[in-house]
């Protein structure tokens, strides 16, 4: 195998290769790359056995070719060369390595063999349809600050994506939640996504997905089978397993009864959460919502550290009420508010909030209270 290719252009379909890999693992094929050139291309695949990303880049290619070499390795060598150089790749099968040379600069790795790199079983794609990639990224980026953390609860460690009855008809949903929090966003349906089976996307999967919907109008060919999901654009191809466990049934904690209405400056209030937050104990983070006509009191009282207040003009025109909040919660779910005012909805100072922006109610968040 023998290509030359720009050194920006490998950098970029390296960047995401040597993200998959795992860095600690017992397999060393494991921390390699394929590379596979033929023709006017050259593609690197990556692995970690739940998922597969191939990406695709244009290079003149001298002597069609494959081998495997480290993906972490390769990708810092090309990030330290100078933009704009071109970068010759040049395999010699017969002592095993790989010579990378661009200007004065010469550097010799060492590959194994191209037939032990796994390659993911394909699979039976039930349903196909096309997104946009802005569409899919607001899905995404609004929901996955909710997904848990918590190994034993593995079915709660992704997105699930699925379809579903809107205000306004069927929708493309997303939902994440850890049991403190929950968010549920939705888009309108592509064509061809009817009767989509529901998938847990892992949170892995939906960190690796961001880098490509970077481009708004860019078109997403998404594809869904009971066992996995593959995103594609023309250059690059992300196939994950899903997770296999059953969501539960979220509809149920999202409360439609809570009628006291408050309406904020989505900005002032998540600064006032950080200021009055400075003082609250590592543990418990809890910040104190006070309410009454038209005015918030925020307040933390820490015994071990001080107190903090601050009062914020607002619109509220229910009883006085007063509720305690995970001050990191608060922060998280205000920071996803896009238009200008955050409107929570509450119903008594010991049941789940619900926040929407505006009259917006294609995305919903929940908080559970806490004790103050």
């Amino acid at each position: 195998m023998k290509l030359s290719i720009e050194r920006g252009t490998l950098l970029k379909a390296l960047a995401q290769a040597q993200s998959v890999v795992e860095r600690r693992n017992t397999i060393p094929i494991l921390a390699n790359v394929l590379i596979e050139a033929d023709g006017a291309q050259v593609s690197f695949r990556a692995t970690d056995l739940d998922i597969e990303v191939v990406d695709r880049a244009p290079a003149m290619v001298e002597r069609a070719g494959a081998t495997t070499v480290s993906a972490v390795m390769l990708h810092e060598i090309v990030r330290k060369l100078p933009d704009g150089a071109l970068v010759n790749l040049s395999e010699d099968s017969a002592s095993g390595r790989l010579t990378i040379t661009a200007g004065r600069s010469t550097f010799s790795l060492a590959t194994l063999p191209k037939e032990d790199f796994p390659v993911m079983a394909s699979s039976e794609y039930t349903t196909n349809f096309s997104a946009k990639a802005g569409e899919l990224r607001r899905l995404f980026d609004k929901a996955k600050f909710a997904i848990s953390t918590e190994e034993t609860r593995y079915y709660l460690n992704g997105v699930y994506m699925h379809t579903a009855t809107g205000e306004d008809g069927p929708v493309l949903r997303c939902v994440a939640t850890d049991g403190h929090r929950l968010a549920r966003i939705d888009a309108p349906l592509p064509e061809g996504a009817q009767g989509m089976a529901g998938v847990i996307v892992p949170r892995k999967t939906v960190g690796e997905l961001r880098k490509l919907l970077d481009e708004d109008d860019a078109a997403i060919a998404v594809s869904v089978s009971e066992t996995k999901v593959r995103f594609a654009t023309p250059a690059i191809t992300l196939t994950s397993k899903v997770i296999d466990g059953t969501f539960p049934d979220y509809t149920r904690v999202i409360p439609t009864q809570n009628t006291r209405r408050l309406e904020v400056d989505a900005s002032e209030f998540a600064k006032a959460v950080d200021r009055v937050a400075t003082v609250s104990s590592e543990r418990s983070r809890a910040v104190k919502l006070s309410l009454d006509e038209d005015r918030l009191i925020l307040s933390v009282n820490a015994p071990d550290s001080g107190a903090a207040e601050e009062e914020l003009a607002v619109a509220y025109g229910d009883e006085r009420l007063e509720i305690g909040f995970n001050a990191k919660y608060l922060l998280e779910i205000a920071s996803q508010v896009d238009r200008e005012n955050a409107v929570f909805l509450f119903n008594s100072s010991g049941d789940p909030t619900l926040m929407r922006e505006g009259n917006d109610t294609s995305a919903v968040y929940v908080v559970m209270p806490m004790r103050v």
